[in-house]
């Protein structure tokens, strides 16, 4: 794939950008692993904590390129625009999760945002199908990981009362 370096930098911006949302849910988390969450009943099925680390770099690096290759079908498509608008409002609900769950030590809020997290997962799947089915496709693994978490907030929520 020959790609100009104004492509190449903006590849790189719109990871980093994705990569920057789990900086700052990991502000969050990072306190709360070895402490609050330590104490916490999880479900059998719960990864083990190292695991979580390398999944999110990688869904992060995955949003990035499948945002890429929405951004290159042109801003100037309305359709374009309303799947980057939402996926700006699915990265900023990715980050929220962090900091109710985590930060606000609060499995219920956290249960209720990542419920409706899944939602527009789901919804910018859909119109990044539309746009490109590899940008689609490229979500895929996010929203997989995304159901996962959402089973295991509901099991910590109810676990723990």
């Amino acid at each position: 794939m020959d790609m100009k370096p104004r492509k190449i930098a903006k590849l790189v911006v719109f990871i980093l950008l994705c990569e920057f949302a789990g900086i700052v849910g990991s502000f969050f988390t990072t306190p709360s692993i070895g402490t609050w969450y330590a104490t916490l009943q999880k479900p059998w099925f719960t990864p083990p904590n190292w695991l979580f680390g390398p999944v999110w770099i990688t869904l992060y690096f995955l949003m990035g390129v499948s945002l890429y290759f929405v951004w290159e079908k042109g801003l100037k498509k309305k359709n374009v625009k309303m799947s980057l608008y939402i996926f700006g409002m699915q990265l900023a609900l990715n980050a929220l999760w962090s900091i109710l769950f985590f930060g606000l030590q609060s499995p219920l809020y956290g249960f209720v945002e990542i419920v409706a997290l899944w939602i527009v997962i789901a919804v910018i799947i859909f119109k990044f199908y539309k746009v490109s089915k590899k940008a689609a496709i490229l979500l895929m693994p996010y929203i997989a990981w995304v159901t996962i978490a959402t089973a295991l907030n509901y099991y910590v929520l109810i676990l723990n009362p």
